[in-house]
């Protein structure tokens, strides 16, 4: 049966959650993970919680999906001790480097690949569980057929996003609340800048990037038996009462094998919907997914209301429980309870005294055994043996079963016994000599022109399908000795890999060796073509650790995340060469919706469009691999002027990102750089790299 994981934001919502049916629960401490927003846990109010939950037999998973830099490393990894020595059931990591500690550090226990890892590839689950990872959260935008492709040839479980926002962006490759704001999505302070109003095609288009939410309520037979290990509702921003009645109905869709009533579908509506709900990826159909949140009225704070009082009227989850009850003369009253989990109590009470009238009986001793109400428990088998002519006062019963089930909780919340072993050694860093390589990386074949290649740059990084199909105009380049590196899409579903992976053999055949990957499930692909790897930065390499763990997965060189101040680059601990982008539009979303075609109704591949906030910046708005499109930052990133700074990071390469400049600017920025021009862009940022994130 699928396992339904509900949110939980607070303390309250993980009452609502259990009470309501959740199998397992996933909440946060108060750092390190994606909701940082949310009310989240203070260390006492976390070990009520697993205690909570542990002895109602519901699981407790905790985020710690966020990236952290080196000096909160060793907090992070004592964050996870602390939910291993507490009985938690799994951590969820998005932070590879985090996730290969953990799993030195706390071998027992269990590591689930968050959503924010950008898992929507067999090969990506395959990466994981390679890195000893036992669950993999896929991509929300994946479809059933994709799920169910990954589901059944994964050697480890899978889980799905059934109901709850939609990101528009791809999780873990959403930089736009970081670039324009300073609050980082992959830091959990996203500012959901999605849901803001913009102008797309030079008319207000309202919402263009705010997607309806999910509801797949109505198809979890089909993703069970797609093989899909778990279901997960989103939420931990939303109040307790929705947790409480999301919860509700999809526990009794599972466990009743029912598809919801029409009560049931208007009462979720009620309960949170923006323009209703969509199944949009689910089906492979993106369209009608755009949608706004609905205001709550009348009725829906009544609905609330009613989930508080539910939840909060006591027990509505109850472990089943044995009791065998012994009374006889001369010795003190005993009880046995168990569970179904084979957890065992014994105590005992007075010596029963003797009756003046009729003594009790197996059946006096049964009935007052028996009455469970108020706690957890749920009495489904109780026995009694009774020695004639003994009185026992009620008072002493109520205090045995009392002792009975109290010591029985304390058996079912004990948490399992687990190592916790020392911290990895710190990577050894590789020294660096000479000023960092130049790399040139285009989107355009028409950039690669004459006045680019005399520049003769050490690297080109140039879209695998741009090269292959361009090979012409990368071959001046390759003369002047500038070594060509395919790049590949960031997003590869298993239906596209046949493509990609014969694009990169035909590219093998001409010589190009190298490709630059930014996603863990794109490694196979590389690889089987033949290819070296080098590392994008959708790998969100943001601390030493997870270059070391980049390094051993066999890449020649990594991307230093561009959410971290240069002072932190300099610090890091460099295993391997280590490059960073200085220069261009940088990427704020990739998304598997088409703006161009939602906005104007028909295809407009080959123009970029352009988004304009309400502050009046323009972002380009481009195509990508799989109809997929790009959003740039309407700012391009400018370090020409800071090349000592560049130069004391320890760096191996720079690299200067061109998006929609013309084949002549493109030349001017490279002089630039080059110290051999004095032109400089307009609209200019330096990035986050002097700023940093919250």
């Amino acid at each position: 049966m699928l396992e339904l994981l509900s949110p939980a934001g607070s303390p309250e919502a993980v009452i609502a959650a259990v009470q309501n049916g959740a199998d397992a629960v996933y909440l946060g401490l108060s750092d390190f993970n994606a909701r940082r927003g949310a009310q989240n846990f203070s260390r006492e109010e976390f070990l009520k919680a697993v205690r909570y939950c542990r002895i109602r037999g519901c699981r407790v998973y905790v985020t710690l999906n966020t990236l952290v830099n080196d000096r909160e490393f060793a907090q992070a990894v004592d964050a996870a001790r602390t939910v291993s020595e507490a009985g938690a059931d799994a951590v969820l990591v998005q932070d590879l480097g985090l996730a290969a500690a953990i799993r030195h550090a706390l071998p027992d226990l269990p590591v689930h690949a968050s959503t924010q890892m950008s898992i929507h590839n067999l090969a990506g689950v395959e990466a994981a569980a390679q890195m000893g990872i036992t669950r993999a959260v896929l991509a929300r935008e994946l479809s059933l057929e994709q799920i169910r492709f990954i589901a059944q040839h994964a050697t480890i479980e899978t889980e799905v996003f059934v109901h709850g926002a939609l990101c528009f962006c791809h999780s873990g490759q959403c930089y736009m609340s970081a670039l324009i704001g300073r609050r980082s999505g992959n830091r959990g302070m996203c500012a959901q800048p999605c849901r803001l109003q913009y102008t797309l095609g030079g008319r207000m288009d309202d919402y263009p990037l705010s997607l309806k939410d999910s509801c797949l309520v109505d198809r979890l037979k089909e993703l069970e038996d797609a093989g899909v290990a778990c279901v997960k509702i989103e939420g931990r921003m939303k109040r307790p009462e929705y947790t409480g009645i999301v919860t509700g109905i999809y526990s009794k869709a599972i466990k009743e094998r029912r598809q919801p009533s029409a009560d049931e579908m208007e009462t979720l509506e009620r309960a949170f919907s923006r323009s209703g709900f969509t199944q949009g990826y689910f089906n492979g159909d993106r369209e009608d997914m755009f949608g706004v949140r609905m205001e709550s009225d009348r009725d829906s704070e009544r609905l609330f209301a009613a989930a508080r009082k539910k939840y909060g009227s006591g027990e509505l989850r109850r472990v089943p429980v044995h009791f065998y009850t012994i009374a006889e003369k001369g010795q003190e009253l005993k009880a046995i309870a168990f569970d179904n989990d084979g957890n065992r109590a014994v105590a005992s009470g007075h010596v029963p005294e003797r009756a003046k009238n009729a003594g009790i009986s197996k059946d006096f001793l049964i009935e007052q055994m028996y009455k469970t109400g108020g706690t957890p428990y749920l009495c489904v088998e109780d026995q009694a043996k009774a020695d004639p002519g003994l009185y026992v006062p009620v008072s002493d019963i109520n205090e045995l079963r009392r002792k009975l089930l109290n010591d029985l909780s304390d058996k079912r919340a004990l948490p399992p016994e687990r190592r916790s072993l020392e911290l990895p050694l710190s990577p050894e860093n590789i020294p660096v000599s000479g000023d960092p390589v130049t790399i040139f990386q285009v989107r355009t074949a028409e950039q690669m022109a004459p006045e680019l290649v005399e520049l003769k740059a050490d690297y080109l990084y140039v879209p695998a399908q741009e090269l292959v199909g361009n090979f012409d105009a990368a071959e001046p380049f390759i003369e002047k000795g500038t070594v060509p590196v395919a790049v590949l899409p960031r997003v590869i579903t298993d239906d596209q890999a046949t493509e990609v992976e014969e694009t990169l053999i035909s590219l093998c055949s001409m010589g190009v060796s190298e490709a630059l990957v930014g996603n863990l499930g794109h490694v196979y692909l590389a690889k089987k073509a033949g290819m070296k790897l080098r590392g994008d930065f959708g790998l969100n390499a943001f601390n030493s650790a997870s270059l070391e763990v980049l390094k051993e997965a066999g890449f020649l060189s990594a991307t230093a995340s561009f959410e971290l101040r240069l002072a932190q680059i300099k610090d890091l601990k460099k295993p391997l060469d280590t490059e960073l982008i200085v220069y261009g539009r940088l990427p704020l979303m990739v998304s598997d919706q088409c703006i161009m075609r939602e906005s104007a109704g028909r295809c407009s591949c080959q123009v970029p469009g352009q988004l304009t906030d309400r502050m009046g910046s323009v972002f380009p708005v481009v195509k990508e691999f799989g109809c997929r499109n790009v959003i740039y930052n309407a700012h391009k990133l400018y370090l020409a002027d800071k090349r000592e700074d560049i130069l004391s990071a320890g760096l191996w390469g720079m690299r200067l990102m061109f998006t929609t400049e013309s084949p002549l600017e493109c030349a001017e920025v490279a002089k630039c750089y080059l110290g051999v021009s004095d032109y400089t862009p307009n609209v200019l940022t330096r990035g986050l790299y002097y700023r940093g994130v919250d």
